[in-house]
């Protein structure tokens, strides 16, 4: 994921600010030893020069200070970023300052004297705050900056971006084109761009289920159909085919289709021309045709093979979110901004446990399934998956890194049993290198026995 190579732990950065410079150095030491990173400052002034925006970090500052003192440092810094977390260090009489002052969006006060673990125990809280802050910001920025088509097809994933770049290569054409991919893919999102970012975009889209269409009434539907044709068919009736004219037929689980008008299919594809239930006259076509299908038609025996080739003209595959795993966070956002504007809520925190469930679940509806995800979280109906992400984060006690490498490890150890203890489609199928695998197995003490099948 893109935010967490960008945010890195080696960049967070604590500004402490305080006039005393014996206790300045007491607590750079004591923050220090702890792993982070700390600068010191001994006038409020200092910070204003900072880029306080992208700040991946905390501000602690005393209250009482010469020159600009710790609130005033806090109002001048929320000004600029109302999101960024101030802890404010306060003297015994300067309590009901500090009660104040958080009721104006200082994140956290401590009172003198206090330990070290408790102002740790902020700051980490603190961190991880602007952490979630910090991503959704790149999140939105990733999807604010890109074009009509990525904000369409979401992701940074190569597959994608190659998915991406096919659509763009053919749009402007007539070719033919099949569309393969999963349930849920985003099949129908695919014919849609290659509609809409092609010539025909100002004439119909008319797309066809062919799963859903009943057999009895599938030609009619399709071609149309004269006044007497048939029982019941008092009047002149126009195909979708014949309302597609100029623009794109989409015909989705075309592997559904009854072999009977397969056939008719074919003659309409290769002719550019139907003709109307009780009609011998032609009707002429201007259509590009997109077909989606969830299986592979050239193995299929109820599927015409002279049609499989007459469709497969251009070939598009969706990848499953499966194998784009890293795209994942990416799309939740996406797919939580649009359900927040639907459903006029606000988007909770995407915290690390739910993002971590996320990437730890297989997807086997894909997007669509996503989507769902995402308006039951918008919506605060959603509760996780009740499954790996659940049952790891309940057996484990303890602070939020250890929760986290808790998961982390049940996530791995689950992910290499599933595949029989095979390295690589273990590290494939959770988007990271095979060096970074075994950093995390040495690092979580995951033997590698469990992965005796090989890399």
């Amino acid at each position: 994921m893109q935010t967490r190579t960008e945010l890195r732990d080696e960049d967070r950065i604590i500004h402490l600010v305080d006039d005393d410079a014996d206790l300045r150095h007491a607590l750079k030491q004591s923050l220090e030893l702890e792993g982070l990173n700390v600068v010191c400052h001994d006038r409020a002034e200092a910070i204003a020069d900072l880029p306080l925006r992208s700040l991946h970090g905390v501000i602690v500052s005393d209250i009482r200070m010469p020159g600009m003192d710790g609130l005033a440092l806090m109002r001048q810094v929320l000004s600029i970023d109302p999101t960024m977390p101030v802890v404010l260090i306060t003297g015994h009489g300067d309590v009901q300052m500090a009660v104040e002052a958080m009721r104006a969006g200082a994140y956290d006060f401590i009172e003198k004297p206090f330990a070290a673990s408790r102002l740790l125990s902020v700051i980490e809280r603190g961190l991880e705050k602007r952490r979630l802050v910090l991503e959704n910001r790149i999140l939105r920025n990733a999807l604010d900056g890109g074009d009509d088509l990525s904000s369409r097809l979401v992701g940074r994933n190569p597959a994608i971006q190659r998915l991406r770049a096919q659509i763009a290569a053919v749009a402007d054409t007539d070719a033919d084109v099949l569309v393969t991919g999963e349930t849920g893919a985003g099949k129908e999102v695919v014919a849609r761009a290659l509609h809409d970012f092609g010539p025909r975009r100002k004439a119909n889209f008319v797309a066809i289920n062919c799963a859903a269409l009943p057999a009895e009434i599938f030609e009619s539907e399709l071609f149309g159909h004269e006044a007497g044709a048939f029982t019941g068919a008092q009047k002149l009736r126009i195909g979708k085919m014949e309302h597609a004219n100029g623009g794109t037929i989409f015909l989705d689980e075309i592997e559904s289709m009854p072999l009977d008008l397969q056939a008719k299919l074919l003659r309409a594809i290769e002719g550019r021309y139907i003709e109307r239930l009780g009609s011998n006259r032609q009707v002429p076509l201007d259509v590009r045709f997109v077909a989606a299908t969830k299986t592979d038609l050239s193995n299929n025996p109820a599927f015409r093979t002279d049609l499989y080739y007459r469709l497969n003209v251009i070939t598009l595959d969706i990848p499953s979110l499966r194998v784009r795993k890293d795209d994942i966070p990416l799309l939740f956002f996406h797919m939580a901004r649009e359900a927040r504007a639907r459903y006029r809520r606000e988007i909770p925190d995407i915290t690390p446990q739910i993002e971590a469930g996320l990437m730890a679940h297989d997807w086997p509806g894909n997007v669509r399934e996503l989507r769902n995800v995402a308006d039951r979280f918008v919506l605060g109906m959603w509760t996780g998956f009740g499954t790996l992400a659940e049952a790891a984060m309940e057996s484990v006690s303890g602070n939020l890194p250890e929760r986290v490498e808790a998961f982390e490890r049940a996530v791995i150890k689950a992910e290499i049993a599933r595949n029989g203890g095979a390295l690589k489609p273990t590290y494939e199928s959770l988007g990271i290198s095979r060096k970074g695998l075994y950093e995390k197995m040495r690092r979580l003490s995951i033997s590698t026995d469990e992965g005796a099948g090989g890399s």
